[in-house]
């Protein structure tokens, strides 16, 4: 309980944050703010594998978690495939630096671990880029997709948290994190239907079937992304990934959950409502 204060004056901020991002500054302040998210939830990750002594080249690393979200807001895509070759261009590069070293051991453990991290994070979070980026006849303003991601993923986020903390009984992973709940993973799905439900009014023209199977979809990945996070944290032996947020932790823990939910949600978002 002593930690619900400050967890909720930072929730009210993040809050806050997002939506005049969103709805109350131009699409750079909002593509800053999210690449900002990028490079200190990458910076924690690297934090995070260091502990076990394995060595990454953090700057490199955060240098190519830049370029990421920086291409897709400025729509450089010189090639179809663009993404790919780019992350060929990252593999490469990742081992030429490994080959400049003196020390070659752990090469294997750098190059895999920079890469997921860069994939994890910078990859997966830029997909709100994308998100706000895209229009069409079913979805006229991009803003409401990132709106609808955030809404349904922390809806579930905090309807989990709640209905965890006065309901919860059974542990629903121990090994990873005893305090999550089969109680409380129900609680953030009904949670996400219902933010999906609520958010019908935003998208006239999109079957309300439609946002309710993309919601129950986005509130699973949500849940998803934050067990993995806590994996990692567990194999790491830390409680959080950082501290700059108060009652919350680092960056990460805040993002977590967004972090398979963004990619899937921009490539149903394609697939359903935008046809390509």
């Amino acid at each position: 309980m002593s930690n619900l204060l400050p967890r909720l004056i930072t929730g009210v901020a993040l809050v806050g944050l997002a939506v005049w991002t969103l709805f109350g500054a131009p699409l750079w302040v909002f593509a800053f703010v999210t690449t900002g998210f990028i490079l200190l939830g990458l910076n924690e990750f690297f934090s995070l594998v260091e502990l076990k002594g394995i060595v990454i080249e953090r700057l490199i690393g955060l240098s190519i978690g830049l370029l990421i979200p920086l291409s897709i807001y400025w729509e450089f895509e010189p090639t179809k495939g663009w993404e790919l070759f780019f992350m060929a261009l990252v593999f490469l590069a990742l081992f030429l630096l490994q080959l400049g070293r003196k020390d070659s051991s752990q090469a294997i453990q750098g190059i895999s671990t920079a890469l997921f991290g860069i994939f994890y994070v910078s990859w997966c979070f830029s997909f709100l880029i994308k998100l706000r980026l895209t229009t069409g006849p079913m979805v006229p303003d991009g803003r409401w997709l990132v709106a609808y991601l955030l809404l349904v993923t922390k809806g579930g986020d905090v309807g989990g948290y709640a209905v965890g903390s006065i309901f919860g009984r059974h542990t629903l992973i121990r090994r990873i994190s005893p305090s999550k709940t089969w109680e409380g993973m129900i609680g953030g799905l009904v949670f996400s239907l219902a933010a999906a439900f609520l958010m019908k009014p935003a998208f006239p023209s999109i079957p309300l079937g439609h946002l309710l199977v993309l919601g129950l979809l986005l509130g699973i990945l949500g849940q998803l992304g934050d067990l993995s996070e806590s994996m990692i944290k567990r194999d790491c032996q830390v409680k959080d990934s950082g501290r700059i947020l108060p009652g919350m932790g680092g960056i990460l823990d805040v993002i977590d959950s967004l972090l398979f939910a963004s990619p899937i949600c921009y490539f149903y978002v394609r697939k359903f409502f935008i046809g390509s």
